[in-house]
């Protein structure tokens, strides 16, 4: 009888420590916080450039030193972000700007293998003669932003957002986000103007 009681109150003792133990689940994979600043813009605006307007005051404009670059590329870097919008610019002979918007748009859905969805927005300021097109591209595409504007005189300028490492739309979604903010309000602020030689 006592071996009989000893037995239950073992099985009991073992249910109760089997109940009380936690199965180890894995936690889903996080990210850091990214902490972005408030919104702040300074004019880019120099006799040397055919173009001004206002960027974000985390970013600064940097030259295009690489190879095959032309005289009035640059690129606007954010360093605290690993990110950069590299910026072309062509003066087109008459007509021409039509062409450069089809290349553009051709560019900008080269990430369809990679892009859950393209989106496109028109801006039109007629009294600057700025005709922009923005793409924002879902996904993890190597380019998740790009621009192109034009003055459909001759004048065509392009933008397109790379980070310094591999694309990912999760983690990057809240800096792509912030900078979209920024490139809304370069396109409002943008200006075309003659260049003094």
């Amino acid at each position: 009888m006592l071996r009989l009681l000893r037995k239950i109150f073992l099985i009991i003792a073992l249910g109760i420590f089997v109940q009380c133990t936690e199965v180890a689940v894995p936690k889903p994979r996080g990210y850091f916080r990214i902490t972005l600043p408030e919104h702040q813009y300074v004019e880019y605006d120099t006799d040397t450039m055919p173009y001004s307007f206002s960027h974000s005051a985390l970013s600064r404009i940097v030259r295009d030193n690489t190879r095959g670059a032309q005289k009035y590329w640059v690129n606007i870097e954010y360093p605290t972000l690993r990110c950069k919008i590299h910026v072309t610019y062509l003066s087109l002979p008459d007509g021409m700007d039509e062409k450069a918007f089809e290349d553009s748009h051709r560019l900008a859905y080269k990430h369809t293998i990679m892009a859950d969805a393209i989106g496109e927005t028109y801006y039109d300021d007629t009294l600057n003669l700025v005709y922009a097109t923005k793409y924002d591209i879902k996904g993890n595409a190597a380019t998740p932003l790009q621009i192109a504007l034009t003055d459909s005189l001759g004048h065509f300028f392009r933008g397109s957002l790379y980070f310094n490492s591999r694309p990912n739309k999760d983690s990057l979604a809240p800096v792509v986000a912030y900078i979209n903010e920024d490139v809304v309000h370069l396109i409002e602020t943008f200006r075309w103007k003659k260049v003094k030689k």
